[in-house]
Parts: structure tokens; sequence; C-alpha cells
């Protein structure tokens, strides 16, 4: 018995030590980073400028893969279920937390699934629509929206998705219905936007700012405290008659439950180290 015990203290000393140089010495091949929306939307767009600065830290190519649908909880659920090594990551916002809520089932546990491995951003949301859309303020959109023969349709990229949060959110402080359109991500919704295909949205700034400022679409409120500086002209939705109306959308990056401590603590580095605060 006692010997066993012996062999069992020098095998874990063994593998113990087999991590520490593993971790050492990762990566040693490419990573994957998984976006659980269309390719075009903010956070593919997030998803790439934060891969390209962790691949020149990291040392290694990052291929970023998009696997949209189900409000995220399709590309989400790939991650949860690939191999803890630290060589298939997830960045994904908000709509990563609030899944739970909305799907009476998921594949997952959201709150033990993964290693967080950390924050990558915080992005403003922007109300807008067609660019031939009748109202010129949110002001005028508001009493738009209440007018008793009022039918518009609001664009979303999928149940559990922020702009979807933002839509439903919309929705309960105005009192008032649109009739909602899922999409696979908003990179498609800002295309059917532009060609007029639906009438509205509410996507982050860093999908909304240059077709703002092109005016392929119509701006009527930032869902921040302050404006942009990037849009200095836009109002608050506060100013602009929608009062304490604020919504911002984290992403993160993680990593499936039982990645070595080490892998996370090195990925934490390269993501803190590309992290900035964003000046909009």
């Amino acid at each position: 018995m006692e010997e066993a015990d012996a062999l069992l203290v020098i095998f874990a000393a063994l593998t113990s030590t087999i991590g520490f140089v593993s971790a050492q010495d990762y990566p040693t091949r490419p990573l994957t980073i998984i976006v659980p929306a269309a390719a075009g939307g903010p956070t593919d767009t997030i998803s790439r400028i934060t891969a390209q600065g962790m691949s020149k830290i990291l040392g290694q190519q990052i291929t970023i893969e998009n696997a949209g649908g189900a409000g995220g909880t399709i590309g989400t659920g790939r991650v949860v279920r690939a191999e803890p090594d630290g060589y298939t990551l997830l960045i994904y916002h908000v709509g990563l937390s609030t899944a739970a809520t909305l799907y009476r089932r998921l594949p997952y546990d959201t709150k033990s699934a993964f290693a967080a491995i950390g924050l990558v951003t915080a992005a403003p949301m922007t109300i807008i629509g067609r660019s031939d859309l009748e109202p010129n303020s949110l002001k005028d959109l508001i009493a738009y929206l209440k007018r008793s023969d009022t039918k518009l349709s609001f664009g979303n990229a999928g149940i559990g998705s922020a702009s979807h949060l933002c839509g439903m959110l919309l929705m309960f402080e105005l009192q008032v219905q649109l009739t909602t359109v899922p999409y696979r991500g908003t990179g498609p919704v800002m295309n059917d936007l532009i060609g007029k295909q639906i009438d509205t949205t509410c996507d982050q700034a860093t999908n909304t700012t240059g077709p703002i400022l092109g005016k392929q679409v119509k701006a009527y409120a930032v869902t921040t405290k302050s404006r942009l500086n990037s849009l200095p002209d836009l109002p608050t939705a506060d100013e602009a008659g929608l009062k304490d109306f604020e919504l911002a959308v984290w992403h993160g990056v993680f990593a499936p439950k039982g990645t070595p401590p080490a892998i996370v603590q090195k990925l934490s580095a390269a993501s803190r180290v590309r992290s900035r605060t964003q000046t909009w």
C-alpha cells in the first residue's frame, strides 16, 4: 500500500512537471478563435483585430472561424466541446450570459463551461434606420412608432444577440411592437438595412459608424451616457428624449473549461496587452 502511494506521488509530480513544461512552450501551433456570428458584423471585426494583436504576442497564427446561428449558441457550443488545450477559443459578447435566460435548453452551462481569459472591449450601441425612413430624430421616431397605423421591421442577429436585446429594451421602454426579423449576424442586417429591405435596427458603433458617416443609414441616437468622439453630432438616447436608456456591449475571450491555468494566464496576458480603452 505504501509503495502504491509512493508511485502515485511520483506520477502526480511527473504529470505536473509535464504540464508546466507544456504551458511554457505553448503555443506550438496555430490557434482558432470561434466567432458565433456572421462575418462582417461588429463581433467579427473586434475578433479579427484582437486575433491579429494576440497572434503577434503569442508568435502563432490565429484563424477566425465564423459559426453564426441560434443567437450565438451554435458556435459557443463548438467551443464547449473542443479540447481544453488552449488552441480553440471563443470571442463573444453579453449574449453569452443572457442566452441561459432566453433558451429553455442549452447544451452547456454558461456558468461553468468556460475558463475566462479576458475582457476585450465595451462597445456602445446605436439606434438606426433605413436612409429614407420618415422620422429625422429620435423624438420623431418615437412619435412615429406610437402611431396606430405604424408597422416597422427591426432586424437583429438572433435571439440573445446584442441587437435583439437592444430592440427588446427599446420596445419595452416605448411600449410599442416592432416586427422582428432575425438574421445569422448583424453583417447581413446592415446589408439589408442599407438596401432598404428592413426599417430599423440597433447595432454596435463598430458596425454602424461607417454607414452613418456615409449617410447610408439614418442615425437616431447612441446608447451611452455621453456622445461618441467618432459621431459628435449624434445625440445620446437620453438627450434625444429616451430618458436613462443606456446600453453597452462587452466582448470577452474564453477557453473551454479544463484549460490548464498556466495557458489561461498566458492567453490572458496576451489579451490584456492587446485590449485597450476604445475612444469612440
